[in-house]
């Protein structure tokens, strides 16, 4: 769900995703919502209900997309002449504000842009709707007095693991998740040793996958024991089914990114794109996603225990979010991509 580095792929040929069309509640469409997103559709389903409540009129297509296919998609749409989505909503923080930055995005007047905080708001063009840190995840069998609470406890673990947990590590790879690129480039602003640590990792048989759930999924059931990184958005989310799933968000710096929504200049119905933006950035559309979704709030107005408002009282300078600003946009410089891709490779050549 999370690729970066389809993006090449998806501009020389369609390689969309699944789609999902939701009719009007009423029966009779009146106006019809295409949405492009990189949200799961099981966890879209109940936005979208809670929306077309609203608008019982609204037909709704709902398009599950890689990152790199969303950006490649409305960048080819529009440069063609042709509409594109009206509503556009991913976990590429990157990708969406460089979609915004380049003028592939409208201006949009929403009554919650006013008391939008400064840092979620880029021009009112993208906003960052969650607040979601990135954590360890572990398997709660295998841990019986706790799992590492920093990185250095980490990588301590690591050099005293038993061999029964060889290859049981896993973490994004950052040549194929959007998210994981992200979180690793800003590790490496944050915590000097972090190479330190994916050699250490890559010792212990670490193993590497595209998406979160491929890495939930493992630790849930044994498969692995770690997970680095994981969006604990989805962590949380599995958690509540899944009794042997634990996270923890490390203590040293937590990383924390947010899905950006947007509407495309070359909407077909901007309007509805507008009246989608405006639901989830208003109290319902906030709840819905911090209690339903697990994806803790943007919305100062939402101060439940998995908002970001709660977190960011109870953690302070622990949490290190991303702005939403074209500073993330040295993230998709060519030369400073392939050089992290570069020392990334040189880490993992220990497996």
């Amino acid at each position: 769900m999370f690729g970066l580095a389809l993006f090449c792929a998806a501009m020389a040929g369609p390689i969309w995703g699944e789609v999902v069309n939701y009719p009007s509640q009423d029966g009779i469409a009146t106006a019809e919502l295409v949405i492009y997103s990189t949200l799961d559709n099981r966890l879209a389903a109940p936005l979208i209900a809670a929306f077309q409540a609203g608008h019982p009129g609204v037909s709704v297509r709902y398009e599950d997309l890689l990152a790199g296919e969303i950006s490649a998609r409305v960048v080819a749409e529009t440069e063609a002449g042709q509409p594109t989505a009206d509503f556009v909503f991913s976990s590429a923080m990157d990708m969406q504000i460089k979609l915004a930055n380049d003028g592939y995005a409208q201006a949009v007047e929403v009554p919650a842009a006013r008391n939008w905080p400064e840092w979620a708001n880029w021009q009112d063009t993208a906003f960052a709707m969650t607040f979601e840190p990135g954590v360890l995840v572990y398997h709660k069998p295998s841990f019986p007095n706790g799992p590492p609470q920093s990185r250095l406890e980490l990588m301590d673990w690591l050099r005293h693991a038993p061999p029964a947990m060889h290859g049981k590590i896993g973490t994004y790879d950052i040549e194929r998740s959007a998210v994981g690129y992200l979180f690793l480039a800003r590790d490496t602003e944050h915590f000097p040793d972090i190479w330190s640590l994916l050699r250490e990792m890559a010792q212990a048989g670490l193993q590497t996958y595209p998406t979160s759930q491929d890495i939930i999924d493992r630790v849930a059931d044994g498969r692995l024991v770690l997970g680095y990184n994981i969006l604990g958005s989805y962590a949380a989310d599995q958690a509540r089914n899944a009794p042997d799933l634990g996270l923890v968000l490390l203590r040293d710096f937590t990383v924390v990114v947010s899905r950006v929504a947007l509407v495309p200049r070359a909407a077909a119905s901007p309007e509805m794109g507008a009246e989608f933006l405006d639901f989830l950035m208003s109290k319902q559309g906030q709840t819905l996603l911090s209690e339903k979704l697990r994806m803790p709030a943007v919305s100062l107005e939402v101060s439940g225990a998995n908002s970001g408002r709660a977190m960011q009282a109870a953690l302070g300078d622990q949490l290190r979010p991303v702005s939403v600003s074209p500073g993330v946009l040295v993230y998709l410089d060519q030369a400073k991509r392939q050089r992290l891709f570069r020392l990334w490779r040189a880490a993992l050549a220990l497996k």
